[in-house]
């Protein structure tokens, strides 16, 4: 069943929530391979240990890489979605550790229909939530979404 939403589908205002995602030990360490950032607040238990998070942290990057996978599992853009244009004033709000569960909240904030036919502008709030309903990272992005006139 498609669940797409188009441009003229979308609401000022409207949140969409994706389901949790646990981070594991596995998914730090794989980023910290794929990154190649192996700072020892990542990968030091006994450095980490001495900070005052007493415990490793998970890299920030990964917070957003996790965002926009769970935009996708919203499915709300699965065949609307043309390309992300922008990730700005995104902010690390707290720290990720290995066991938090996290989940995306994603609100529409405003809209540029701008001149094309096929496409416009859409803006959204990206929060990924903690499983305490806490902020963990927050951060705007714009994206170009097909108009329903214009498939």
């Amino acid at each position: 069943m498609d669940h797409s939403l188009y441009f003229e589908d979308l609401k000022q205002g409207e949140v969409f929530e994706s389901t949790g995602r646990t981070v594991t030990e596995t998914d730090m360490t794989f980023f910290s391979m794929l990154s190649g950032d192996w700072n020892p607040i990542h990968c030091d238990q006994d450095f980490a240990s001495q900070t005052r998070f007493g415990e490793r942290l998970v890299h920030g990057a990964f917070g957003i890489a996790i965002a926009t996978g769970m935009m996708h599992t919203l499915g709300i853009f699965e065949k609307s979605a043309v390309a992300m244009m922008s990730i700005s004033d995104w902010k690390f709000v707290k720290p990720i550790t290995v066991g938090m569960t996290l989940r995306l909240r994603l609100t529409i904030l405003d809209f540029e229909e701008g001149t094309s036919k096929r496409v416009g502008r859409v803006n959204r709030r990206l929060q990924l939530v903690n499983e305490h309903d806490e902020v963990v990272q927050d951060g705007v992005s714009d994206m170009l979404i097909l108009k329903k006139t214009g498939r």
